[in-house]
Formats: C-alpha cells, sequence, structure tokens
C-alpha cells in the first residue's frame, strides 16, 4: 500500500492499514509550511470553511480570533483537526466543497471565511458570500521517492488523497518512464480519480472522502 500524502495525515492513514492487515509505504509527495496570513475581522463572517486538515493545523495563533464561529469542515478528518485546534461547534460535511457551502448555507450561514492552501481548487459559492484566505503551502517534491519506486516494482496498490497528488503522481511517473498500465490506483473521490487520467491497470474511488472508505477501495484492489 503506496500512501503519497504528507505527514502527518500518512502516519494515521498506515495506522490504519496496518490494522486492516495491509503493509503500508510512505512516501510523501509534498511537504507542508505555514505561510504568513492577514486575519479580517471575525465579525464580518458567521461561519469558518476549512476544505483542508492543514488549514487548522497550521493556521497559526491568529486561529483563535475565530473559534466563536461555526467551523464547517469538509471531511471526518478535517472535523477531527478543528476540534483539537479548539472548536467546540464543527459540522462535518460529505462530499466536496460545493457540498459543505450549499450545507452551510442551508443552516442560513451565508458569510464564510475559508481557511486554504495556495494550491486549493476553487469551489462554486452555493448562494453564500466566500471570503478566503491562504494559510498554508503544499510543495511539491520534483521526482518519485526512491521507496515509492521500490513500492511500484512490487505492485503496490496506490492511495490518491487529492486531485492535486492524483495529476501529480502521472506527471512523475510519465517523467520517470514508468506505464501506468502495471499499476492500481485507490483515490479519495472522483475529482482525485480523474486527475490521475486513464490507462492504470485497475482503478477505483472511495464511497465517501475518508480513509476508511479509501483502505477498503484499495483491499478490494489488492484481493
Amino acid at each position: 500500500m503506496l500512501i503519497l500524502r504528507p505527514a502527518p495525515g500518512a502516519g494515521r492513514t498506515a495506522v490504519k492499514a496496518r490494522g486492516a492487515g495491509l503493509e503500508p509505504v510512505v512516501a510523501p509527495l509534498f511537504h507542508v509550511r505555514p505561510l504568513a496570513w492577514s486575519a479580517p475581522d471575525p465579525a464580518a463572517f458567521d461561519a469558518l470553511l476549512l476544505t483542508s486538515a492543514n488549514a487548522a493545523r497550521h493556521g497559526g495563533a491568529a486561529l483563535a480570533l475565530y473559534r466563536r464561529l461555526p467551523a464547517y469542515a469538509v471531511g471526518a478528518a478535517t472535523a477531527r483537526e478543528a476540534a483539537m485546534a479548539g472548536w467546540e461547534r464543527v459540522i462535518t460535511g460529505s462530499g466536496d466543497s460545493g457540498a459543505v457551502i450549499a450545507r452551510a448555507v442551508s443552516d442560513g450561514r451565508r458569510r464564510l471565511l475559508h481557511l486554504a492552501g495556495r494550491e486549493h481548487t476553487a469551489a462554486e459559492d452555493k448562494g453564500a458570500v466566500v471570503e478566503r484566505r491562504i494559510v498554508y503551502a503544499s510543495e511539491a517534491v520534483d521526482s518519485l521517492p526512491p521507496q515509492a519506486i521500490e513500492a511500484l516494482a512490487a505492485d503496490a496498490v496506490v492511495l490518491i488523497h487529492s486531485a492535486r497528488a492524483g495529476a501529480l503522481l502521472r506527471s512523475l511517473l510519465d517523467a520517470a518512464g514508468i506505464v501506468v498500465d502495471r499499476i492500481a490506483i485507490a483515490a479519495i473521490s472522483t475529482v482525485a480519480l480523474a486527475a490521475a487520467g486513464e490507462g492504470w491497470r485497475e482503478r477505483a474511488a472511495a464511497e465517501s472522502p475518508d480513509d476508511t472508505a479509501l483502505l477498503a477501495v484499495a483491499a478490494r484492489l489488492c484481493d
């Protein structure tokens, strides 16, 4: 099981993989770092939007300004990180950011502060006024880590946790001259799966955007 996501998420996925009887190999394609950002007046918003756990993890001391706001999080991992960062009101949404924004609007929250990564995917605002602040960056590696190449040679199933990871993996494999029709991939969403392109030996997307569903798909591909 080849895990490409950065730490600390990669470690948590590895623990779950071992618990499911799988052998994880961790080879991050990204290294996450915090960025300086200007914090707007919290009174201008009635909810926080978190589309990645990294926003809660790397947002810094300014996050404390917004803890009175309910936090709408995409996926269980992001919700868990928000709770660990001090939010008592966390609403966990399934699906993509557009679906979570729609949920916030249905709850009467129309002024959202979106704390995002530099490489985030823009979402439809779904009737809300969304102001974004970039609080972290995910720096991509220039080439496949050696442990990734070794795992692929041993027919590891590859876990893809984001569309950016899927696209980067494909470009790095192409650059290394590695043929993808011998590789099986499991993606956390249909968007992430599509970003990796066609031609894989096997490919499948998780039914929900979380590690439990992703590992279940990967286990089936292993079988």
